[in-house]
């Protein structure tokens, strides 16, 4: 347990060293210029070069990277240039708002798609099965921004039950029912593909001889569905699920886009179209902490569902 412990740690350090110079050289690479962005549109060159110099962006790539791993270490962040503000000031308060937009989601996600996909798997070609299919890959089909604005046109525009955006902000509308319609795009356009993934992995283990014998023999269907079959059957999709976790962390940012939310992945858009490196810089290691920290956790799960494997 603890080799395997260590062993994604140094995965983690090393992937974490890796992505975040690779990021700060495709910074560098990508058009516009930080100076010209802060001085505006009608700065002479001479402005622009003695800000550059000002704000040390004149030195080699390598020296900076170098300097600004030196910072973290040290605790400094750095220093929005998008916000105005330390990276410290800013990012955690967006990943706590986008944290909760995600444990909602992932708490109707999780349930509501174990449901389905099971009850979907247990009997293929069904009504029920066919039903589910078609409307778990329907949604998977529509684009999150579409879903958003058709969700928008109804129940904001046609009906004026909920507000159109989601700042967060007490007012006219509270904080529970701006999150309604955000919450409501992420958990149907994720939980489409959720439920054909469960569905698929059903399938297939209701196929299994020990299932057969099981109905063979007697045993009352219900038991053979939850003493046998689910267990089982959730060995893949436990991956799949996890996995949601990172895109509800860091992969929402067309939702947190269309609906004004103030999170991570809106923040990490306005980031980047700006070049604010120390914003984009912590925001990547953030992302790829998450994503390391959810496939350790999809080992543990298959542990829990398995005893017979071993990390």
């Amino acid at each position: 347990m603890w080799r395997y412990i260590l062993k994604n740690l140094t995965y983690l350090i090393v992937t974490m060293v890796a992505t975040s110079f690779i990021v700060f050289a495709l910074t560098e690479a990508t058009p516009g210029d930080v100076a010209r962005k802060l001085l505006g549109a009608y700065a002479t060159q001479e402005q622009v070069d003695s800000l550059r110099k000002e704000m040390r962006l004149d030195r080699p790539l390598l020296e900076r990277y170098v300097e600004y791993v030196g910072n973290l270490l040290a605790g400094d962040l750095g220093y929005s240039l998008r916000y105005k503000t330390p990276v410290n000031d800013i990012i955690w308060d967006r990943l706590k708002n986008t944290g909760l937009l995600a444990a909602v989601a992932f708490c109707f996600i999780v349930p509501l798609s174990m449901l389905l996909g099971v009850l979907a798997g247990m009997r293929e070609g069904s009504k029920t099965d066919r039903a589910i299919l078609l409307g778990g890959t329907v949604l998977a089909s529509v684009p999150e921004f579409a879903m958003g604005v058709f969700l928008a046109s109804i129940f904001v525009v046609w009906l004026g039950w909920l507000p159109g955006t989601a700042t967060l902000v007490p007012g006219e509308w509270s904080v529970a029912s701006q999150m309604v319609l955000p919450v409501a795009v992420i958990v149907l356009f994720d939980m489409g593909y959720v439920v054909c993934m469960i569905r698929a992995s059903m399938i297939e283990t209701m196929q299994r001889p020990y299932i057969r014998t099981a109905v063979l023999k007697g045993m009352a269907y219900r038991q053979v569905i939850l003493g046998h079959a689910l267990r089982n059957a959730m060995l893949n999709p436990v991956t799949i699920i996890l996995l949601q976790i990172t895109y509800l962390v860091t992969g929402v940012v067309v939702v947190e886009s269309v609906f004004a939310y103030p999170g991570y992945g809106r923040m990490m858009l306005e980031a980047a179209l700006f070049k604010d490196i120390a914003l984009i810089e912590v925001g990547v290691l953030v992302a790829v902490v998450v994503a390391v920290g959810t496939q350790i956790l999809g080992d543990l799960g298959y542990r829990m569902l398995d005893p017979r494997i071993r990390l």
